[in-house]
């Protein structure tokens, strides 16, 4: 099998409606002077819940029903390094009943083509018993205004 041949294509700025502004850290930067690969994870987390908490879907320390992530995958094309200005770029990929599927793409500022890109996928569960749960109907319309 040809590797080359089966790499995924960065994904284009024009493909997400919603898009968060980020800034790199000093202290994102690695030794080798660019930013370590398990930041692009915690811009992933971040972008997710802060469109969640802002679309009225969440409330981090309330909601009865919380997502847990269950995978995560990232592919990098560009590196980026501080003190480079960023944004976290997410779309929902699938929803099924009690999980859905994002697709966050993090772009350099300006840039039509994805540095790095992937995949998160949150499971919906009760708080207190951690059991499945079916996605909270304010959930289901957020997650619906940014579907793919």
């Amino acid at each position: 099998m040809d590797r080359a041949a089966s790499r995924p294509l960065p994904w284009l700025r024009a493909e997400f409606r919603h898009l968060l502004p980020l800034a790199t850290r000093w202290r994102d930067n690695d030794a080798y002077g660019h930013v370590n690969n398990v930041v692009y994870y915690e811009w992933f987390d971040t972008v997710v819940n802060e469109y969640l908490v802002g679309a009225g879907a969440l409330d981090i320390a309330r909601s009865p029903v919380i997502g847990l992530a269950v995978h995560s995958q990232c592919d990098f094309f560009t590196a980026l390094a501080f003190p480079q200005a960023i944004e976290a770029a997410l779309r929902v990929a699938q929803i099924g009943r009690s999980s859905v599927r994002y697709e966050i793409a993090i772009f350099a500022l300006g840039a039509a083509s994805a540095s790095a890109q992937g995949k998160f996928v949150h499971v919906y569960v009760d708080r207190i018993s951690r059991r499945p749960e079916a996605l909270p109907a304010t959930l289901r319309i957020a997650l619906e205004r940014i579907a793919a």
